[in-house]
């Protein structure tokens, strides 16, 4: 038998969460507003699969470029190229760097 292909294939160490992290997200982080333009970091919250960025996007910092329905269509350079997902609010963190 082979092994399968999903969307969340070996992802069990970015998926699995700390024991008093479990749970639905803080009301704030679902209703947090981001402009275009403003930075942010891809974390993906297991705990809402509507909006979940791949599993590769994980971790990166993107720019917000637009809102679209629920979610924000965020820029990410992934290899040589730069992408261009749509993610929900609960999968983003808003960036404090330079």
């Amino acid at each position: 038998m082979r092994g399968s292909k999903g969307y969340q294939t070996g992802a069990r160490g970015i998926l699995k969460k700390k024991p008093r992290e479990k749970g639905k997200p803080k009301l704030s982080k679902i209703l947090t507003k981001y402009a275009p333009g403003s930075k942010v970091i891809i974390k993906i919250d297991s705990s809402v699969q509507k909006g979940m960025p791949h599993k590769r996007f994980h971790g990166k910092i993107g720019t917000i470029l637009e809102r679209r329905g629920r979610g924000y269509v965020v820029s990410v350079p992934a290899g040589g190229a730069v992408k261009e997902i749509i993610v929900r609010s609960e999968h983003l963190e808003p960036y404090a760097g330079n």
